[in-house]
């Protein structure tokens, strides 16, 4: 059986707490001393003097809700970066007259900011800690928005989405490692992701009312972002004011290891199986969200205004899916469930592609997202199973931030592609993606059950 020990820390008032652990079934004496005190247990509930990090929860201590608040509304900022791009890339094209390669521009650019970022997160943590990261990753979104709602030549627009992307790759791998920390890990990654899809949902819906409805430029939709990504600044830096860097090293440090434990988590290879996996599961996502809209416009020959729905259709499934289907994944497990979720997404997608109707592909491209959508938060649970807890934030931030590349690299794969061949290639391309997929995730080691998901 397995050790595992465990730290609490409370003030003398504060009563005794139960630890969650996975063999403990002791208590903490009460501790008369005036000042915070760490508790440390073995397996069996006794005091051993070492101290590692316990299990908060999403409503204790109180502070954690409003976190959580700040981090469900930075992923509905995200998710409406990522989500506009489906809506956007035709009337960009159109704007600039652009090809199809140059017009994937916009996608390959962030690829260096998520780099930046997949190799900084955990020093940027220990130098700035969360609260620096609050700060820090919404602020580069700011300047970003900001330039692009100028409506620059598209050379500027290129490149000032690298600090989108490292922006978007700092928030994706502070707050999932966050939410890792906490109990009921799997079923609040769901509604973090779900957050993200539901912001990837409403902003076709907006950007594509903006353009078709209200007549003004693709470029005005940044604005809204702008603002929003100001809000996130003032939302999460109240949230994680208490949170600096000298805590984070505190917390994390307690072993006595020194630095680099991002090298420590890239000798492991579940590191890179996940860092593949999500590469491969983002840039789907992605690139399916960010053409569907071109290919219902050129290969089913829909309308403007309904082909930009099938964009939002796409990520309403994959909002519904993650949450509802978070809720069930636990409960099956989570190798089995994702590898069911990828075989029937198969078949969704197959329907897609061979029954060359407007209506049918846009219920089959929502049925896609609705199964794909608990993939993500699947896959750092998996990461909390089977690493160390001092290795979550540097392995989950690297495998999130290399996700985030693929964000980057495969849907301007995709243009490359249609600019060749035709945008009826996306189908092809989807299928295979989630075929690797499968075969990536079934690489992965048999993962424990741990009580802090209960």
């Amino acid at each position: 059986m397995a050790t595992a020990t465990t730290v609490i820390e409370m003030p003398a008032t504060r009563p005794t707490q139960q630890t969650a652990l996975d063999d403990s079934n002791g208590s903490v004496p009460a501790a008369d001393t005036s000042g915070p005190i760490q508790i440390t247990l073995d397996p069996f509930g006794q005091a051993n003097g070492q101290a590692v990090e316990a299990w908060e929860r999403w409503d204790r201590p109180r502070i954690n809700t409003y976190r959580l608040a700040a981090i469900f509304f930075a992923f509905l900022v995200f998710g409406m970066n990522d989500g506009s791009y489906g809506a956007l890339v035709p009337y960009i094209e159109q704007d600039y007259h652009l090809s199809y390669i140059v017009t994937s521009l916009v996608f390959l650019s962030p690829f260096a900011g998520y780099t930046v970022a997949a190799l900084c997160s955990d020093r940027l943590h220990m130098f700035l800690g969360r609260r620096g990261i609050a700060v820090l990753a919404p602020s580069c979104k700011v300047i970003s928005y900001g330039v692009i709602a100028a409506h620059p030549p598209y050379p500027v627009v290129v490149v000032i989405l690298a600090l989108t992307g490292l922006g978007n790759g700092l928030l994706d791998a502070a707050w999932n490692a966050w939410i890792g920390t906490l109990a009921q890990t799997n079923q609040l990654l769901g509604i973090l992701h779900g957050f993200y899809g539901l912001g990837a949902t409403i902003s076709p819906l907006i950007s594509t009312s903006m353009i078709t409805q209200g007549h003004l430029g693709w470029w005005n939709f940044f604005y809204i972002m702008t603002g929003l990504s100001a809000l996130e600044i003032l939302l999460g830096t109240w949230a994680f004011w208490t949170e600096t860097g000298a805590k984070y090293v505190d917390v994390n440090r307690t072993d006595g290891a020194e630095k680099g434990m991002t090298r420590k988590a890239l000798k492991k290879k579940v590191t890179w199986i996940c860092a593949s996996f999500l590469l491969c599961y983002v840039g789907l996502e992605v690139s399916l969200g960010g053409w569907i809209v071109n290919f219902m416009i050129r290969v089913r020959k829909g309308e403007p205004f309904p082909a930009g729905m099938t964009a939002t259709g796409f990520w309403l499934g994959l909002t519904v899916g993650r949450v509802v289907l978070g809720f069930i994944t636990p409960k099956i497990g989570e190798r089995i469930a994702v590898s069911a979720y990828l075989v029937i997404a198969v078949g969704c997608e197959l329907v897609f592609w061979l029954v060359p109707q407007f209506i049918v592909s846009a219920v089959a491209v929502a049925l896609v997202g609705f199964f794909t959508g608990p993939i993500f938060p699947s896959t750092i649970i998996a990461v909390t199973k089977l690493l160390p807890a001092e290795m979550h934030v540097a392995a989950i931030g690297f495998s999130a931030a290399v996700g985030g590349s693929g964000a980057a690299l495969l849907p301007f794969a995709v243009g490359a592609i249609a600019q060749a061949k035709g945008p009826a290639t996306l189908q092809p391309i989807v299928l295979a993606l989630l075929a690797v997929l499968l075969a990536i995730w079934l690489t992965l080691p048999r993962m424990p059950k741990r009580l802090h998901e209960a």
